[in-house]
């Protein structure tokens, strides 16, 4: 069991973390308990062990302005269970049944990042990369990217295409313009050419 933390209440009602020397709030004691410190709230004049009344004001905030845990129902199952002799009993099996469930959470966990960083899927980690290093180096022999000799090459490339063209670009012009039409043979299919 890790050490407690110790909170002081002052009577102006504020809260005083005395490991980290501040004043906090309800809200950061959730947030504490939350990582797994375990608090302890001392009144600071008379010493007296205020943890009960804090950690309930915690959970009544939570369950009145956040996601509630606690049904009505079950509110009322705990209530009846007050004045009852199994009163005891209640409170042993609801704190088993925490533990039970908070273990087999983290044995979940456990599985996933087994699971995830495992040699199960470990072949399809390795597929992916490869695959995306493939990606990467076909994207740059197309594109040019991340390759600095082929740009100049593809810069050339298209400079001598475009001076191929303007050199082509009067043949394929045609009569009057008009492109792919061929002048020889618009002279033999012009009925007023002379034969």
């Amino acid at each position: 069991m890790s050490q407690e933390r110790v909170i002081r209440k002052y009577a102006n009602r504020r809260l005083y973390d005395t490991q980290a020397s501040r004043h906090v709030t309800l809200a950061d004691l959730r947030a504490l308990i939350t990582a797994g410190e375990n608090i302890k709230v001392l009144d600071d004049k008379s010493g007296e062990d205020l943890t009960r009344s804090v950690l309930l004001q915690i959970i009544a905030e939570q369950e009145q302005f956040g996601a509630p845990v606690l049904s009505t129902e079950l509110l009322e199952m705990i209530i009846r269970y007050y004045a009852s002799p199994m009163q005891t009993m209640l409170s042993e099996y609801l704190e088993q049944g925490f533990a039970a469930l908070m273990k087999q959470q983290d044995a979940m966990r456990v599985d996933m990042s087994k699971a995830l960083t495992g040699t199960s899927l470990a072949p399809f980690v390795d597929l992916a990369r490869a695959n995306m290093e493939a990606f990467a180096k076909m994207q740059s022999s197309f594109f040019g990217v991340g390759d600095a000799p082929s740009r100049p090459a593809a810069a050339e490339r298209a400079q001598s295409a475009g001076a191929r063209s303007s050199r082509e670009a009067p043949a394929a012009a045609g009569v009057g313009g008009e492109p792919g039409v061929d002048s020889e043979r618009c002279a033999d299919m012009d009925p007023k050419a002379p034969d």
